[in-house]
C-alpha cells in the first residue's frame, strides 16, 4: 500500500492507503458510523498548506466512495493540533469535503478535538462565541471532545479549592470531565472508565452542566493563576 519511505513516516493520508484501512474496519465492524481522518496534520511538516489540503481532500474522497456506497454513515477530522498550528480550519475542511464529494452534499460529519482545562482555549472561544467547535455546530457536524483529562495529568492540576469551584462534593476526575463536557457547542466528551463506580460518578456528574456563567468562572481563574 506505502512506499518505504511513506511507511517510515508512520502516518499516511495516501487515498489507497485509506481505501485499505478502512476496509480492514469494515471486515471487523461490518459498519461504521464515523470515520475519523486522525491528525492530517502531521503532513503539515515541510509541506506548504496547499499539498497538506490535497492530501486532505483526496482521503476525503476515498470516503466519500463509502459513504456513497452506504458502508460508512460519514467521516471527519480527529486533530490534536491541526486547528490550533494554523494548519487547517473548519471552512477550509467543509470546502475540502464540497470538492471531494463534487458538491456541497458531502458526507464529511464530524470534528473531534483537544478540550480540557489544559487546553482550554475552545472552551474560552465557545464562551465568547466563537472558535472551530462553534464553526463546527453551526455547519452541522457533530462536536468530539478529546483528551478531557489530558492524558491523566490534568488530576494533579485538580486541587480541592478548584474542584469546589467547578462543583462541590465531585471526585477531581468528574469535576474536569463536568467543566471539558460543559463546553458550549461541544455534543461528546470521551472518556473512560476503569470501574464501573467511577463511570457512575462522571455520568451523574455531566447530568447537569455547568451554566456559561460557571463555567467562564471557572476559566476566569484558571487564567488569573
Amino acid at each position: 500500500m506505502l512506499t518505504r519511505e511513506e511507511a517510515a513516516g508512520g502516518h499516511s493520508l495516501e487515498r489507497g492507503f485509506v481505501r485499505w484501512q478502512t476496509e480492514r474496519s469494515l471486515a471487523a465492524l461490518g459498519r461504521v458510523d464515523l470515520v475519523f481522518v486522525h491528525n492530517p496534520e502531521h503532513h503539515a511538516h515541510g509541506l506548504d498548506r496547499a499539498v497538506l489540503h490535497r492530501r486532505v481532500r483526496e482521503a476525503f474522497a476515498a470516503l466519500e466512495e463509502f459513504a456513497h456506497a452506504g458502508r460508512i454513515g460519514g467521516y471527519g477530522v480527529a486533530t490534536w493540533s491541526g486547528l490550533t498550528s494554523g494548519a487547517l480550519s473548519v471552512p477550509e475542511l467543509l470546502t475540502l469535503a464540497q470538492q471531494a464529494a463534487g458538491s456541497a452534499d458531502h458526507h464529511f460529519t464530524g470534528l473531534q478535538m483537544p478540550v480540557s482545562l489544559i487546553m482550554d482555549a475552545p472552551i474560552t472561544q465557545a464562551l465568547n462565541g466563537g472558535g472551530p467547535l462553534v464553526q463546527a455546530k453551526d455547519a452541522g457536524l457533530i462536536t468530539f471532545g478529546s483528551a478531557p483529562l489530558h492524558g491523566g495529568e490534568l488530576l494533579d492540576a485538580m486541587t480541592p479549592e478548584l474542584v469546589n469551584l467547578i462543583c462541590p462534593g465531585l471526585s477531581a476526575a468528574a469535576a474536569a470531565l463536568l467543566a471539558a463536557g460543559s463546553c458550549p457547542g461541544l455534543d461528546v466528551v470521551l472518556t473512560s472508565a476503569s470501574t464501573r463506580e467511577h463511570w457512575d460518578d462522571v455520568a451523574k456528574a455531566l447530568g447537569s452542566p455547568l451554566t456559561a456563567q460557571e463555567l467562564r468562572r471557572v476559566t476566569d481563574e484558571l487564567a488569573g493563576e
